[in-house]
Protein backbone atom coordinates (compact mmCIF):
# COMPACT_ATOMS: atom_id res chain seq x y z
CA UNK A 1 0.00 0.00 0.00
CA UNK A 2 1.14 3.50 -0.79
CA UNK A 3 1.68 5.95 1.71
CA UNK A 4 -1.19 8.67 -0.02
CA UNK A 5 -3.47 5.77 -0.50
CA UNK A 6 -3.30 5.03 3.66
CA UNK A 7 -3.72 8.70 4.88
CA UNK A 8 -7.01 8.59 2.02
CA UNK A 9 -8.29 5.73 4.18
CA UNK A 10 -7.18 6.88 7.40
CA UNK A 11 -9.23 10.35 6.71
CA UNK A 12 -12.31 8.56 5.13
CA UNK A 13 -12.10 6.46 8.48
CA UNK A 14 -12.12 9.10 10.93
CA UNK A 15 -15.05 10.88 9.46
CA UNK A 16 -16.95 8.04 9.43
CA UNK A 17 -16.08 7.18 12.71
CA UNK A 18 -16.06 10.62 14.39
CA UNK A 19 -12.51 10.50 15.18
CA UNK A 20 -10.36 13.74 15.32
CA UNK A 21 -6.59 13.44 14.81
CA UNK A 22 -4.45 15.64 17.19
CA UNK A 23 -0.87 15.86 16.35
CA UNK A 24 2.01 17.00 18.39
CA UNK A 25 4.40 18.94 16.12
CA UNK A 26 7.46 17.15 16.45
CA UNK A 27 5.68 13.81 14.78
CA UNK A 28 6.29 13.06 10.95
CA UNK A 29 5.35 14.80 7.63
CA UNK A 30 3.13 11.92 7.08
CA UNK A 31 1.23 12.10 10.26
CA UNK A 32 0.70 15.81 10.61
CA UNK A 33 -0.78 15.38 7.13
CA UNK A 34 -3.69 14.30 8.12
CA UNK A 35 -4.09 15.30 11.29
CA UNK A 36 -6.72 17.93 12.21
CA UNK A 37 -4.91 19.97 14.18
CA UNK A 38 -1.21 20.08 14.31
CA UNK A 39 1.04 22.10 17.52
CA UNK A 40 2.25 22.33 20.79
CA UNK A 41 0.77 19.53 23.64
CA UNK A 42 -1.33 21.81 25.70
CA UNK A 43 -2.41 23.54 22.25
CA UNK A 44 -4.19 20.57 21.31
CA UNK A 45 -5.63 19.43 24.66
CA UNK A 46 -7.53 23.13 24.23
CA UNK A 47 -8.57 22.11 20.75
CA UNK A 48 -9.60 18.58 21.71
CA UNK A 49 -12.23 20.66 24.42
CA UNK A 50 -13.47 23.02 21.06
CA UNK A 51 -14.48 19.96 18.88
CA UNK A 52 -17.30 18.46 18.95
CA UNK A 53 -16.09 14.32 18.03
CA UNK A 54 -16.64 11.96 20.44
CA UNK A 55 -13.30 10.16 19.46
CA UNK A 56 -9.94 11.66 19.88
CA UNK A 57 -6.87 10.22 18.57
CA UNK A 58 -3.24 11.73 19.94
CA UNK A 59 -0.28 11.41 18.17
CA UNK A 60 2.47 12.24 20.64
CA UNK A 61 3.32 10.62 23.75
CA UNK A 62 1.25 9.32 26.97
CA UNK A 63 1.07 12.65 29.10
CA UNK A 64 -0.30 14.55 26.12
CA UNK A 65 -2.96 12.32 25.58
CA UNK A 66 -3.64 12.29 29.70
CA UNK A 67 -4.28 16.21 29.50
CA UNK A 68 -6.52 15.18 26.72
CA UNK A 69 -8.48 12.98 28.77
CA UNK A 70 -8.26 15.56 32.11
CA UNK A 71 -9.67 18.00 30.02
CA UNK A 72 -12.65 16.16 27.80
CA UNK A 73 -13.27 13.70 30.22
CA UNK A 74 -16.48 12.68 28.37
CA UNK A 75 -14.69 11.82 25.40
CA UNK A 76 -12.18 8.71 24.26
CA UNK A 77 -9.06 9.45 24.18
CA UNK A 78 -6.77 7.14 22.76
CA UNK A 79 -2.74 7.53 22.53
CA UNK A 80 -1.26 6.61 18.60
CA UNK A 81 1.40 3.95 19.83
CA UNK A 82 0.71 2.67 23.11
CA UNK A 83 4.26 2.63 24.00
CA UNK A 84 5.09 6.30 22.96
CA UNK A 85 5.81 7.58 26.92
CA UNK A 86 8.21 10.89 27.62
CA UNK A 87 11.29 9.80 30.27
CA UNK A 88 11.26 13.80 31.54
CA UNK A 89 7.56 12.85 32.26
CA UNK A 90 8.04 10.34 34.53
CA UNK A 91 11.48 11.49 36.13
CA UNK A 92 9.89 12.75 39.55
CA UNK A 93 7.07 10.42 41.54
CA UNK A 94 4.26 11.84 43.47
CA UNK A 95 5.23 11.04 46.84
CA UNK A 96 8.74 13.06 46.53
CA UNK A 97 6.18 15.95 45.63
CA UNK A 98 4.45 15.14 48.50
CA UNK A 99 7.15 15.06 51.06
CA UNK A 100 8.71 17.76 49.71
CA UNK A 101 5.48 20.13 50.33
CA UNK A 102 5.43 18.86 53.89
CA UNK A 103 9.50 20.31 54.34
CA UNK A 104 8.81 23.14 52.83
CA UNK A 105 5.18 24.35 53.79
CA UNK A 106 5.81 27.94 52.20
CA UNK A 107 6.28 26.67 48.59
CA UNK A 108 4.22 26.51 45.62
CA UNK A 109 4.67 23.41 43.41
CA UNK A 110 4.75 24.10 39.53
CA UNK A 111 4.94 21.41 36.95
CA UNK A 112 5.78 21.69 33.71
CA UNK A 113 2.55 20.26 31.55
CA UNK A 114 5.18 17.05 30.55
CA UNK A 115 4.50 15.33 33.60
CA UNK A 116 2.71 12.76 33.77
CA UNK A 117 -1.31 12.67 35.30
CA UNK A 118 -0.71 11.71 39.18
CA UNK A 119 2.27 14.23 39.39
CA UNK A 120 -0.34 16.63 38.51
CA UNK A 121 -2.46 15.86 41.20
CA UNK A 122 0.06 17.22 44.25
CA UNK A 123 1.06 19.91 41.92
CA UNK A 124 -0.24 23.82 42.54
CA UNK A 125 0.65 24.65 39.09
CA UNK A 126 0.79 24.17 35.85
CA UNK A 127 3.16 26.15 32.86
CA UNK A 128 3.58 25.15 29.33
CA UNK A 129 7.07 25.82 27.74
CA UNK A 130 5.21 29.23 25.88
CA UNK A 131 3.93 30.76 29.15
CA UNK A 132 6.03 29.78 32.06
CA UNK A 133 7.86 33.17 32.61
CA UNK A 134 4.51 34.74 32.51
CA UNK A 135 2.65 32.22 34.83
CA UNK A 136 5.63 32.68 37.55
CA UNK A 137 5.75 36.01 36.95
CA UNK A 138 1.91 36.61 38.43
CA UNK A 139 2.06 34.01 40.85
CA UNK A 140 2.07 35.80 44.46
CA UNK A 141 4.05 33.16 46.20
CA UNK A 142 7.93 33.75 46.30
CA UNK A 143 9.01 30.50 46.81
CA UNK A 144 8.51 28.05 44.12
CA UNK A 145 9.59 24.46 43.19
CA UNK A 146 9.72 24.18 39.37
CA UNK A 147 9.87 20.48 38.66
CA UNK A 148 10.87 18.44 36.27
CA UNK A 149 13.00 20.50 34.18
CA UNK A 150 15.97 22.19 35.19
CA UNK A 151 16.62 23.71 32.32
CA UNK A 152 13.80 25.11 31.45
CA UNK A 153 13.40 26.44 35.07
CA UNK A 154 16.99 27.55 34.90
CA UNK A 155 15.87 29.89 31.86
CA UNK A 156 12.60 31.23 34.00
CA UNK A 157 14.35 31.91 36.97
CA UNK A 158 16.90 33.58 34.55
CA UNK A 159 13.89 35.98 33.21
CA UNK A 160 11.70 36.53 36.13
CA UNK A 161 13.05 38.27 39.28
CA UNK A 162 12.05 38.70 42.62
CA UNK A 163 11.27 34.82 43.11
CA UNK A 164 13.14 32.06 45.00
CA UNK A 165 13.20 29.37 42.58
CA UNK A 166 14.64 25.77 43.21
CA UNK A 167 14.98 23.17 40.79
CA UNK A 168 14.81 19.73 40.35
CA UNK A 169 17.50 17.85 38.34
CA UNK A 170 15.41 16.48 35.54
CA UNK A 171 15.14 17.34 32.17
CA UNK A 172 14.08 16.07 28.67
CA UNK A 173 17.27 13.86 27.41
CA UNK A 174 17.09 14.65 23.75
CA UNK A 175 17.42 18.54 24.20
CA UNK A 176 19.76 18.21 26.87
CA UNK A 177 21.94 16.16 24.76
CA UNK A 178 23.10 19.32 23.03
CA UNK A 179 26.26 21.17 23.63
CA UNK A 180 27.82 24.25 23.87
CA UNK A 181 30.54 23.31 21.46
CA UNK A 182 27.71 21.44 18.88
CA UNK A 183 26.20 24.97 18.64
CA UNK A 184 29.58 26.88 18.44
CA UNK A 185 30.16 24.93 15.25
CA UNK A 186 26.42 25.22 13.84
CA UNK A 187 27.28 28.85 14.39
CA UNK A 188 30.22 28.72 12.70
CA UNK A 189 29.01 27.04 9.70
CA UNK A 190 25.95 29.20 9.10
CA UNK A 191 27.17 32.80 10.46
CA UNK A 192 23.95 34.38 9.02
CA UNK A 193 21.64 31.99 10.57
CA UNK A 194 19.41 33.43 13.73
CA UNK A 195 19.76 30.66 16.20
CA UNK A 196 16.14 29.31 17.83
CA UNK A 197 16.29 27.48 20.46
CA UNK A 198 13.85 25.43 22.43
CA UNK A 199 14.20 26.04 26.66
CA UNK A 200 14.49 22.37 27.15
CA UNK A 201 18.08 22.74 26.15
CA UNK A 202 21.20 23.64 28.31
CA UNK A 203 21.82 27.51 29.47
CA UNK A 204 25.24 27.21 27.73
CA UNK A 205 23.18 26.36 24.75
CA UNK A 206 20.37 29.21 25.26
CA UNK A 207 22.78 31.80 25.69
CA UNK A 208 23.54 31.69 22.32
CA UNK A 209 20.29 31.69 20.94
CA UNK A 210 18.42 34.77 19.21
CA UNK A 211 15.01 33.60 20.23
CA UNK A 212 14.35 31.10 22.76
CA UNK A 213 10.90 29.69 22.75
CA UNK A 214 8.16 27.06 22.84
CA UNK A 215 8.15 24.91 19.81
CA UNK A 216 4.62 26.86 18.37
CA UNK A 217 7.01 30.03 18.89
CA UNK A 218 10.34 28.89 17.15
CA UNK A 219 7.79 28.21 14.03
CA UNK A 220 6.26 31.43 14.43
CA UNK A 221 9.45 33.18 14.25
CA UNK A 222 11.34 31.50 11.67
CA UNK A 223 8.11 31.90 9.57
CA UNK A 224 7.76 35.60 9.88
CA UNK A 225 11.46 36.55 10.02
CA UNK A 226 12.95 38.01 7.02
CA UNK A 227 16.24 36.19 7.24
CA UNK A 228 16.61 34.15 5.11
CA UNK A 229 17.96 30.71 6.67
CA UNK A 230 17.72 29.51 10.95
CA UNK A 231 19.32 27.17 12.88
CA UNK A 232 16.91 25.08 14.49
CA UNK A 233 17.19 24.20 18.64
CA UNK A 234 14.43 21.55 18.98
CA UNK A 235 13.39 17.96 17.74
CA UNK A 236 14.58 17.88 14.32
CA UNK A 237 11.00 17.23 12.48
CA UNK A 238 10.38 20.84 13.32
CA UNK A 239 13.36 21.86 10.55
CA UNK A 240 11.74 19.44 8.18
CA UNK A 241 8.22 20.75 8.46
CA UNK A 242 10.01 24.51 8.17
CA UNK A 243 11.03 23.63 5.13
CA UNK A 244 8.05 22.22 3.37
CA UNK A 245 5.69 25.53 4.85
CA UNK A 246 8.78 27.76 3.76
CA UNK A 247 10.22 26.71 0.30
CA UNK A 248 12.65 29.89 -0.03
CA UNK A 249 14.09 29.60 3.26
CA UNK A 250 16.76 27.14 4.77
CA UNK A 251 16.50 25.62 8.22
CA UNK A 252 19.23 23.30 9.47
CA UNK A 253 19.04 21.38 12.70
CA UNK A 254 21.24 22.54 15.60
CA UNK A 255 22.05 19.07 16.22
CA UNK A 256 21.73 15.36 14.94
CA UNK A 257 21.30 14.04 18.03
CA UNK A 258 17.59 15.76 18.53
CA UNK A 259 15.89 13.07 17.63
CA UNK A 260 12.77 11.85 19.76
CA UNK A 261 12.65 7.94 19.32
CA UNK A 262 8.93 8.35 21.49
CA UNK A 263 7.89 11.14 19.07
CA UNK A 264 8.88 8.79 16.18
CA UNK A 265 7.64 5.24 17.62
CA UNK A 266 4.08 6.74 15.98
CA UNK A 267 2.65 5.28 12.38
CA UNK A 268 0.15 5.75 9.96
CA UNK A 269 -0.99 1.75 10.50
CA UNK A 270 -0.77 3.04 14.24
CA UNK A 271 -3.18 5.93 13.44
CA UNK A 272 -5.33 3.63 10.86
CA UNK A 273 -5.00 0.85 13.96
CA UNK A 274 -7.09 3.00 16.66
CA UNK A 275 -9.96 4.05 14.42
CA UNK A 276 -10.42 0.10 13.30
CA UNK A 277 -10.02 -1.45 16.61
CA UNK A 278 -10.57 1.38 18.96
CA UNK A 279 -6.67 0.15 21.01
CA UNK A 280 -4.80 2.06 23.33
CA UNK A 281 -7.99 3.88 25.10
CA UNK A 282 -6.62 6.48 27.53
CA UNK A 283 -8.46 5.53 31.42
CA UNK A 284 -8.06 7.74 34.27
CA UNK A 285 -9.63 7.50 37.63
CA UNK A 286 -12.01 10.01 38.23
CA UNK A 287 -10.11 11.64 41.36
CA UNK A 288 -6.90 11.63 39.28
CA UNK A 289 -9.14 13.97 36.82
CA UNK A 290 -10.50 16.00 38.96
CA UNK A 291 -7.18 16.80 41.18
CA UNK A 292 -5.08 16.95 38.36
CA UNK A 293 -7.30 19.71 36.23
CA UNK A 294 -6.39 21.77 39.42
CA UNK A 295 -3.04 22.71 38.48
CA UNK A 296 -4.06 23.30 35.19
CA UNK A 297 -7.10 25.29 35.77
CA UNK A 298 -4.66 27.81 37.90
CA UNK A 299 -2.82 28.20 34.73
CA UNK A 300 -5.45 29.03 32.45
CA UNK A 301 -6.87 31.36 35.31
CA UNK A 302 -3.41 33.40 35.75
CA UNK A 303 -3.24 33.56 31.74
Amino acid sequence: MKIDDLQSEILRLKKENDFCILAHSYQGREITEIADFVGDSFQLSRKAESVSNKNIIMCGVRFMAETVKILSPHKNVYLSNRFAGCPMAEQMDKQSVIDFKKQNPDYVVVCYINTTADLKTVCDVCVTSASAVKIIKELPEKNILFIPDCNLGSFVAETVSGKNIKLFNGGCPIHSSVTEKDTLEMKKYYPDAPLLVHPECKPEVVKHADYVGSTTGIIDYAKNAHNREFIIGTEISIAEHLQYECPDKKFYALSGKLICPDMKLTTLFDVYNVIVNRENEITLDEKIITDARKCIDRMIALG
